[in-house]
């Protein structure tokens, strides 16, 4: 089902029929069914899906750990694909483009995008991220072929479906020569991690760093760390099969939290003789992001939260902390503007600057998509590609 230019004259302003993986309810398998995609709004693309990935922040969602889930939904947030139409108020994209989809909006007129600002935040992103609706009319543009009941949008994007339905402030126009099939890991984690190191914490050269959980985004954390000239980066897991892997993208020591008896944070402490310059949570676990935060130096550390946190639990420390002058921050999709941005760090990993290779560590066709979700949540994976453009019921 791979598009080409041809058929774009035969379903611009039609509806598609496609296969989507629709949550239709928590801790459930996906259901791989056919559905309709309706023809963009004025100010909407329509693309093909060709590549995706599993993201934890799907499991997170699909685990109930935010209240907001709407179902049914289709999920996914991390995929690339080609523009399929266009709707006719769209001037800088065409059928043909390849394109990253982005979850972290940037629309480039609001006051926050105009503002000049560093932050990446976008009126539509705060306005339309958990809607699951398109903000042009409110309403979804899919919709189940068997009784035609609309089915919500996820995160802007719902790149778990062949064809999906974006806002212009949600499409990135990429190089066109750019390999979808492992661009597509830029839609999130890679991003998250590596733009983490760089635009958030700013990790300068021969500093010390501490990146706490070795999953997709703590392993870019790691590379970004080592571009930007880190001398000292310590992993720290509780899973030992992951060290290996993590000295392949540049750690230098690292702590297995399942032998060791004393705080982890007193444990670095000690072993970096007053603390790292940075650190990074990538586990979304209350403790840990408290540790992670107690291990940086006291005067002028840095101490960035990534993971998830479970929107039931609140984490608490004590302002003294803080007093000399460390610092504790967080912040979305590492920082980076997506539609300004995404296009350069493609252009980076086309330049070999950043390995996009060793995040993959599975590959498997779409209807194959709940085996990438236990893959993932049994920690087996870093990142299973999904090939969209051949599909079929299982």
């Amino acid at each position: 089902m791979a598009f080409t230019m041809s058929d774009q004259a035969s379903t611009a302003g039609k509806v598609i029929t496609c296969k989507a993986a629709i949550a239709y309810e928590l801790n459930s398998p996906l259901s791989f069914e056919d559905i309709h995609v309706a023809p963009p709004g004025p100010t909407e693309v329509r693309i093909q899906v060709t590549h995706a990935a599993v993201c934890q922040s799907d499991l997170y969602y699909l685990k109930g750990k935010d209240r907001n889930l709407l179902f049914p939904r289709i999920l996914g947030h991390e995929g690339a694909g080609i523009v399929e139409s266009v709707g006719s108020a769209i001037t800088d994209l065409k059928p043909g483009d390849k394109v990253i989809p982005v979850w972290q909006a940037e629309c480039q007129k609001c006051p926050r995008c105009r503002s000049g600002r560093s932050s990446n935040i976008c009126d539509v992103f705060l306005e339309h991220f958990e809607s699951g609706v398109m903000r042009s009319d409110r309403t979804s543009r899919f919709s189940r072929v068997a009784d035609g009941k609309p089915i919500f949008h996820f995160c802007c994007t719902s790149v778990f479906s062949q064809y999906t339905v974006l806002d212009e402030a949600c499409v990135a126009k990429i190089n066109s020569s750019a390999d979808l099939s492992k661009v597509c890991l830029l839609g999130c984690g890679v991003s998250t991690g590596i733009g983490s190191a760089w635009n958030i914490a700013k990790v300068t050269p021969n500093s010390s760093v501490a990146v706490f959980g070795l999953g997709t985004i703590g392993l870019a954390v790691v590379e970004g760390a080592k571009i930007a000239g880190a001398s000292r980066i310590i992993g720290i897991d509780r899973l030992e099969s992951k060290f290996e892997k993590g000295k392949d993208f540049g750690l230098t020591d690292t702590l297995n939290t399942s032998t060791i008896e004393k705080p982890i944070e007193a444990h670095i402490y000690e072993m970096t003789k007053g603390g790292v310059d940075f650190s990074f949570d990538c586990t979304g676990n209350p403790d840990i992001i408290s540790a992670a935060m107690q291990c940086c130096r006291p005067d002028g550390g840095v101490a960035v939260i990534i993971g998830l946190v479970d929107s039931r639990k609140l984490v608490s420390f004590h302002p003294s902390s803080l007093l000399l002058g460390k610092s504790w921050t967080s912040g979305l999709f590492g920082g980076f503007k997506a539609r300004t941005q995404l296009p350069g760090l493609v252009e980076k990993c086309m330049d070999g600057v950043i390995n996009l290779d060793h995040y993959v560590t599975h590959t498997m066709p779409f209807s194959d998509i709940n085996k990438a979700i236990q893959l993932l949540d049994a920690g087996e994976c870093l990142r299973c590609i999904m090939d969209l453009t051949t599909a079929s019921v299982p």
